[in-house]
């Protein structure tokens, strides 16, 4: 984990930003970085959108695990707190195929209260 910190800070030093700790961002991982909005009573991401893909032999198979997708990456960058699907705002969502081969696509910006 200390590696992931280091190479992150790393790259924030690269882009002109000062790196700050995770902790620092009282659990907001690295959302700190981009603009927020207030919506409806949530603080969402101004602009910026978090995409998910998934597979699955039915759609909502592939819905779901696209869903998964896109949570389990913003709880990686962001904490759980931004991962929370129900709570995103300008969601988009594409499948393709048939059934037993189908894949999803879901977009949108994270969103916490």
């Amino acid at each position: 984990m200390r590696g992931v910190i280091v190479g992150i800070g790393l790259v924030m030093l690269a882009l002109g930003a000062a790196p700050v700790s995770v902790a620092a961002q009282d659990g907001a991982g690295l959302a700190g970085i981009h603009a927020w909005v207030k919506a409806a009573g949530k603080t969402c991401m101004a602009d910026h959108f978090h995409d998910g893909q998934g597979t699955g032999s039915t759609k909502a198979q592939a819905q779901a695990a696209a869903v998964r997708a896109w949570r389990d990456f913003t709880a990686w960058e962001y904490g759980g707190r931004w991962a929370r699907w129900q709570l995103s705002a300008s969601k988009s969502e594409s499948c393709t195929g048939s059934r037993g081969s189908i894949s999803c696509n879901v977009s949108s910006r994270p969103c916490t209260y």
